[in-house]
Order: C-alpha cells, then structure tokens, then sequence
C-alpha cells in the first residue's frame, strides 16, 4: 500500500522575482530564457571569463524583454569558480529591477554552486536540479535547503544506480523521491517537477522500443498517483535516431505529444517547427510512427515497426512529400479543403472554394452563413486550439485571419442580402461577446493592439478597432453604441498609464459601466499586473483585468463573458489584486541613500585629462528622404520577433528549437514585404541633428545656441541613481546620472551634445488601409512592424554617421552591424521615456529647437511622437558613457527635480509616477 499522502486540495505552483509568478493551467508552457548559461552560451560564457559582468547583464535583460518567463542561470565552466561567478551574477541582477521581476532558475551540476545561488537570490526560484543519484542522506539534505530557501525544484529520475530507463523504474523513482519530499520533509508538492527522461526510440536496439511507451505510462501514473506533481521532458531526444529527416521527426513529435499530453504532461522542449497537426499527418506515415511510439504490433509482415518506418522514410527526405501533400489536400471536399486552408494560412484558393461551397449550400437551399458557422468556425477552432496550446505562433493565427477575412468580404454581400430578405433569420454567426478597444489619448502605437484584435477576432469574439489617440470620452460613448461586453484600453508609453487610471475613474462615475460591471482588459508595453492592481483597479468597481500578450487575450475575454466560470473568475481576480496590493504596501523596497549622498558618489571622471572633440558644425542639419535600402542594412532583427511574440535572438532565433521553422518563416515574408516597400518607396525616411555646447550644472544639462554659451538654448534636467549600489570587488558601483558624462560648468571644458529626430512613419498609414480593404492584416502589421524596425535602423545610421563623420570623434571606427546592435562604440544615444532619462517632457524642448516639424514629426498632448515610427534622443560622446537603470527615486529627489524645473512637485510626481520609491 502506497505511503502517499493525498492532499484534498494543492494549490498552483507559485514562483517570483520583485514580481510573482503562479503556474496555473492557463499559463500553458513556460518559457524559460536559458541564454545565460555558460554551458549553453559561448558569447555568454566569454562575457563572464572576460569578466564583462555589465554585458551578461544585458544578455539577462534582453531575455525578460524577449518574453522570458523564467530565465536559467548557469556557471559550470571548468575556468570559473562557479560559487563566485554566480553569487556576484545575481547579487547584479537583484539591483537590476527590469530583469529581477521575474523567476530564475538556479541550474548547476554542483550543489555548492546551487547553494550559494539560493543564499543571495531574492524571490521563490526553481532549482535545477535534485535526484537520488548522491543517496537518499544527500538528496534529503538537499532538498530540506531547497525547502528552507523557499524553492521549487526540478527532479531527475535518477538514483543510486542511474537514469531511469523502464516504466518501472522511472514510476518507483518518482514516487520514492516524492514519499521522502512531502512525506518526510514536508515539501510543497506543488513545487515538484519530475524529469522521468526521454529517450530516443527506433534505434534499432530492441531495449530502446519501449521507452516511449515507458514515458507516457509513467508521467500518466505520476499525475494520478503523485498529486501536484509536475511532469517535464526534451521531447526532441524521442526522434533523435532520425536526424536529417526533419519530416519523420515531425511525425515522431507530434504523435510522441498527441499522447504524452494525453497523460498529463506539463511542459517539454520540443522544437515547434518540428510539430504537425495530429489529423493532418500523411496517414501511412502516421500509422507507422503510431506503431514505433507506442510499440504496437512488434511483428508484422515480417518486420519490426522500426523496419517498417524505415522502410518508407527516404519518401518523406528533403521536404519531397511536403509539396506532394500540397497537392493532396485541394483532392479533399471543398469543407475540408478551407478548413485546411485556415489551418495552414494558405490564401491561394479561398475565394474559389468559398464560392464554390456557398453555390453548393444555396443549390441545396441552405444559407450562406452556414459556410461561415460550418467549415470556417470548425477551421478557427482548431487554430485557436493550437494556438492555446502553444503549436502555433502568432504569425501563423495572423496569417489564418487573413484567409477567413477574405472568406467572409465573399459572403458578405449574399448574407447582406439574405437580411434584406429575411429579417428575422439574421446574420452572421453569433459571436462569443462583443469588445471594444482603443489606443488611449495621446498614444500612437496600436502594433500589439491590433495583433490581439486579430486573435479575438480568431476566436469568435466581435471587436470594434477605434485605432490610436482616443479620447475617454469616445472611447465609452463608442460602448455604449455597440453595446460592448468589454472595454480594451492599450498604450506604449508611461503617461498612457495615468490616461488609463482616468478612464477607469470616469467608468465608475458613469452609472452604465458601474450598473452592469462592463469589464476593462488593460494591455500595452509599459503596463503590469502589479500597477494594474494597484493603479487602476481600486478607481473601478468592474473586473479590471491585465492582460500580458496576445495569447492570454482570448482566455481573459472568455472566463470574463462566460455564464460558468465569470463569478469565481472575478472573484479570484480580486481576491489576487487584494494580495498584490498588500505585498506592494508591505514590500521591502531596496535601499535607497539621499540624493545628496547619491551625487557624492557620482561616476568620476577626470576631465582634466579630456579634451573634447568639436563638431564639424553647430546648429542644425535636416536629411529629406533618406536611402532606404542603406537605412536597412543596419536592421536589428531581435525586436522584429518578439512583435509576434517570437522569443530570441536574431539569427540564432532562426534555429531555436521551439520557434525556429516559424520564425523563418516570417523572416522571409518580411524579407519579402521589405524589398517591396523599398522599391515602391512606400515610406518616406527623414532626418535632423544638430550639436551644440553643452556643460553640466549638478545634475542638469544646458544646451547653448553658440560657443560664447551665454545663451543656454534649454537645460535637461535628469535623474540620479538613489538604490544603494552593490561593492564590486571591493569597489562600489557609482550612483549615475546622465550628466555626469558631460563636462562641468566649472571645469573650464568646452564640451557639446549631439540631438536627433528620425523617422520612417510617412506614408505607413496609407498602405496599411490599402493592406486593410483587401482584408490582410497579416500585411498590415508586418508593414508597420518593418516600419518601427526601420525607424530604429535610421537612428543606428545616424549615430554612426554622427561619430565617423559629423561630429568625428571616432573617425577611425570600423564595426559591423552586429557590433552597433551591441553598441561595442564609444558613446551613447539616451532617448527620452527610457531607463536612463524616464521622463518624456524634455521631449518638447529637444523637438523644438531641432524644429522636427520640417520633417513632419510632432508630439502628442501625451508626448508621444507621431508619425509612430520615429526616434529621438541626445548623442553624449564621452568614452566612459553607458546606459543604466535611474530605478526607484526618492522624496528628496522628487522634491530637487521640481524646483529645478520651477513646477508644482504634483507634477513631477504624476509625470515620474511608476519611479517613485
């Protein structure tokens, strides 16, 4: 009789950073970011030996902005003490609040090095990883400091004698390691993730044809028998006896999935691209993988299932019988043909198989909704199955979208005239709920509202697009019209927050929303779930939901609109916010000094020793319709990815395992699109810069129009560094500001600041509606995407025409483009509204002395620019000039900051809202 004690009821896995992370069923797979990882990594890896800590920092934080929800953290390198290397690494992240905010995952070989990793983390981690390999004393040891640390932890089926290889050992394993983790020692079962390893199949020995079987029967036993328990594995060892033919291994992963899943597996690494459509699968193929995975008929014809995959893999080499499926399917009935159409995104034949079932359910006296109700919806179902299951990627629901708009624009005008003829039998296929969103005032980016209006749109739900800069006042007039179930408010830049607290506060003053609850989705690039909880949610009665990306979109309007799950779904969202607001009330902030003693430890700069460079002119330069073909050669690739929630780096992102095949994909179509957009010239790319001298004065910047600096053009005020910062063998790191880079006034240096204003946003607008009336979103938002990309590619031109040319002061510079994307130059170019400068009011005084209305760019009432796809910012050249964090600041700085401006203290306070300590 087992020993296990069932729990009636175990709670979701909870993990955190600064900010909590829980686990629960509608989170799906979770990403974890395992770029810094020596094993893993060799640009990581030399980083670290070349004690390049600042730079692996970056490699950290662009992982949590590439949509890492966890990031894996190792130091096993034969040349490092790893304990050093990994306290000094996360004792750099903790005073890093933009990558600390989400889980790590301590992942290490050595239990010292794990150790010393939980000692310093801050935040409940994931240890990886613990097994019985060491004896029970050890792994009891082990885990009872995983405990007292507060960690969950993956764990290996892996004793005394070694990997777990049969059904039988990988179960006895498990469940030996979970009697003595929650029986004995008393750990969450919640926060146990067993690995029962998966091993390659159809190897040709005969011990190897069961280990699928072995795995699926185990991880089905672990989640009957082994309550909480998580199940993980690398699901692409299983195909490894077939590299080079990525169509069997396709066939292995998704028949080896259809049922590992089945049984309850949690999570694995499996690469996406590599990943079929179960029904969809070549049928001989699929039958005889079906025969290997689950070593089934271990003779027929003579032959092993082994033999027999064998026997017809050569067919399916080189992509060969990818096309010949192409041709297969348009054989298939023409419901089947657009369900497949939908699926796979093909456009070709859609209007000619739409036409020709709705001609053939007319003939038959049916209705032409039924070819929307019937084959379209059961298409878009499967597509949002897929999608929820993390199988397909948003390019690909995109490009689905796009065939079912096209199919839809055909049947409009008879389901139009059906009406007309028929009132009472009505229209389209009832939607799941009706939602309306909008961009709020003074923010012009909509990329990832428009993406999230696509994937509703996908999943049934009516959406009402009211575009960029919409006044409150529309935006719940435009509700009230359509009657919508749900309000969706978006925003890119910081002042969009407090236009969203507003909207929340006018919602409850407005008996209509307040009577019927109408819920507020909250989404866009600056929001959070904690701000949301604490900022805007106690001003609105209604459900006040945050919704992180496109693929939680579709699960928070349907539990929000459902007549089963709304109540307990509001209910557990409040309870939530309740918690949040407690843990943000009660949180140990990090330690901040006062300002005064933050500016004595300034970044110190010998400016005896510097002679600055002097611009080649003073004053300003406008570029009209700047190459875009050059402008492209200086595209940084990442960001492109993570606009469709693709996460990794360009080009390595090509190759990844998960998102690779799609993320090609897409690269080609923008490639595509790119080469269009350049030779039709759709897009008009203008430039100014100037130079002027400049000095610091304490913390604040004066520009001056001219050399005798007795006429200062404006100061740029800025912010200083408060949280205490870290020793570094034996050396602080130095509270910075970005003034500590330019000359003092005192110093008698003559020393100048560059200014920039870039855009590529004139005439985007026009193609995206042209994109738009041929119901092509897919088109749309890769312009705009490609649009933003070059925007950014512009000011990476200028910036180095800047430093080799007009200003010159690293004329010699020789770098490729990958080494600008790493900025491995001398100097920076800060941007107003990023961590360095967050406040975006300097904005008004650096566009208006570039006088950016001669390249057509102007501010919104928020301070956004407009077009969208534009930059701005200052160029400061000395050497020892680099980025960082201003953080949290304090009262005293608050208060300093409003009489240098000469402005009410309420001001700054509401302007630097998200900064204050």
């Amino acid at each position: 009789m087992s020993n296990i004690k069932h729990q009636k009821s175990i709670p979701a896995m909870r993990l955190s950073g600064l900010e909590p992370f829980n686990v629960t069923a509608d989170v799906g797979f979770v990403n974890i970011g395992e770029r810094t990882n020596v094993t893993g990594s060799k640009a990581f890896a030399r980083m670290i030996l070349n004690n390049q800590f600042d730079e692996a920092l970056a490699v950290a934080r662009q992982q949590v902005e590439n949509g890492a929800q966890v990031i894996d953290i190792n130091m096993d390198e034969a040349m490092l003490n790893s304990e050093a290397a990994m306290t000094r690494f996360l004792n750099l992240i903790a005073s890093e609040p933009d990558i600390a905010r989400v889980p790590i995952m301590i992942d290490s070989s050595k239990w010292s090095v794990i150790e010393a990793g939980l000692k310093c983390i801050q935040g409940k981690p994931i240890v990886n990883s613990i097994s019985l390999k060491e004896g029970e004393d050890s792994f009891r040891k082990q885990a009872r400091l995983i405990r007292r640390y507060g960690a969950a932890s993956v764990v290996m089926a892996f004793d005394e004698v070694g990997q777990a290889d049969t059904y039988r050992r990988k179960t006895e394993i498990c469940k030996r390691c979970y009697e003595i983790l929650v029986n004995e020692i008393g750990f969450p079962a919640e926060d146990i993730i067993f690995d029962p390893n998966i091993f390659a199949i159809a190897t040709g020995i005969e011990e190897h044809d069961n280990y699928a079987v072995d795995f699926i029967n185990a991880t089905r036993w672990i989640k009957e028998n082994l309550p909480g328990a998580k199940v993980s594995g690398g699901v692409s060892n299983v195909s490894f006896s077939f590299r080079g033919n990525d169509r069997v291994r396709e066939a292995i992963h998704t028949v080896f999935l259809y049922h590992a899943v089945q049984a309850g597996m949690d999570m694995g690494i499996v690469n996406a691209g590599q990943l079929g459509v179960y029904a969809d699968l070549d049928p001989e193929l699929r039958e005889r993988v079906e025969d290997v995975v689950l070593n089934r008929f271990k003779e027929k014809e003579g032959k092993t299932p082994t033999e027999r995959l064998l026997d017809i893999a050569d067919q399916f080499k080189g992509g060969g019988a990818k096309q010949v499926e192409n041709l297969i399917w348009r054989e298939a009935p023409v419901r089947e043909r657009l369900t497949h159409a939908l699926v796979h995104g093909i456009t070709t034949f859609i209007e000619e198989d739409t036409e020709a079932l709705r001609a053939q359910i007319m003939g038959a006296g049916g209705r032409p909704i039924e070819v929307i109700e019937g084959p379209l919806m059961d298409g878009m179902n499967v597509v949002g199955d897929l999608f929820g299951q993390g199988k397909m990627f948003l390019p690909q629901v995109v490009k689905s979208a796009r065939v079912m708009k096209q199919a839809v624009a055909l049947l409009i005008p008879y389901i139009e005239e059906e009406k007309r003829q028929h009132i009472a039998a009505g229209g389209e296929a009832k939607a799941k709920g009706k939602i309306v969103m909008a961009t709020v005032k003074g923010d012009v980016h909509d990329i990832g509202k428009n993406i999230v209006t696509v994937v509703l749109q996908c999943n049934n739900f009516e959406v009402v697009n009211m575009g960029v800069m919409v006044p409150c006042a529309q935006i719940l007039q435009k509700a009230k019209e359509e009657k919508a179930d749900i309000v969706g408010l978006s925003g890119l830049i910081t002042p969009s927050l407090e236009e969203m607290t507003y909207v929340a506060q006018e919602m409850q003053r407005d008996d209509y929303f307040r009577g019927r609850q109408t819920p507020l989705m909250i989404g866009g690039a600056t929001t959070s779930r904690v701000h949301t909880a604490v900022k805007i949610a106690p001003h609105y009665d209604g459900p006040v939901v945050y919704v992180p990306d496109a693929s939680r979109s579709v699960s928070v309007a349907s539990s929000l609109l459902s007549d089963e799950s709304a109540k307990k779904f509001v209910q557990d969202l409040r309870d939530d916010y309740v918690r949040i607001r407690e843990r943000h009330a009660n949180k140990k902030a990090a330690p901040t000094i006062t300002l005064e003693a933050a500016r004595k430890n300034r970044e110190l700069i010998d400016w005896a020793a510097y002679v600055p460079e002097k611009p080649k002119f003073i004053g300003r330069r406008v570029f009209k319709n700047f190459s875009l073909s050059e402008i492209a050669k200086y595209i940084d690739w990442t960001p492109f990815f993570q606009t469709w929630d693709l996460a990794g780096k360009f080009p390595a992102i090509l190759d990844d395992e998960v998102v690779g095949v799609e993320a090609r994909k897409v690269f080609e179509d923008a490639k595509v699109l790119l080469e269009k957009l350049i030779n039709g010239q759709w897009l008009q790319a203008d430039a100014v810069v100037a130079f002027y001298p400049a000095n610091a004065v304490g913390d604040d910047i004066v520009l001056y129009s001219d050399e005798a600096r007795q006429h200062p053009l404006f100061v740029w005020h800025n912010l200083r560094q408060q949280a205490e910062r870290p020793v570094v063998d034996g050396v602080q790191r130095p509270n910075r500001c970005l003034a500590d880079y330019v000359a003092p006034k005192d110093s008698s240096v003559a020393d100048y600041l560059g200014c920039f204003a870039v855009t590529t946003g004139h005439g985007v607008e026009k193609k995206v509606a042209e994109f738009q009336a041929k119901h092509d979103d897919y088109s749309a938002i890769m312009l705009k995407a490609l649009a933003d990309r070059l925007a950014e590619a512009f000011a990476e031109l200028m910036h180095h025409r800047v430093r080799t040319d007009l200003w010159a002061y690293a004329s010699d510079e020789i770098l490729t483009n990958d080494q600008m994307i790493n900025e491995e130059y001398r100097g920076i170019r800060p941007a107003p509204g990023y961590p360095a400068c967050p406040a975006h009011e300097v904005k008004e005084d650096l566009l208006r002395v570039l006088g950016s209305e001669d390249i057509g760019m102007t501010l919104t009432e928020s301070i956004a620019m407009n077009p969208a796809s534009s930059v701005s910012g200052f160029y400061l050249a000395h050497p020892d000039a680099r980025y960082f964090n201003v953080g949290k600041v304090s009262a005293d700085q608050i208060e300093d900051l409003a009489q240098r401006r000469g402005v009410p203290i309420e001001d700054i306070r509401r302007q630097l809202s998200s900064s204050l300590d």
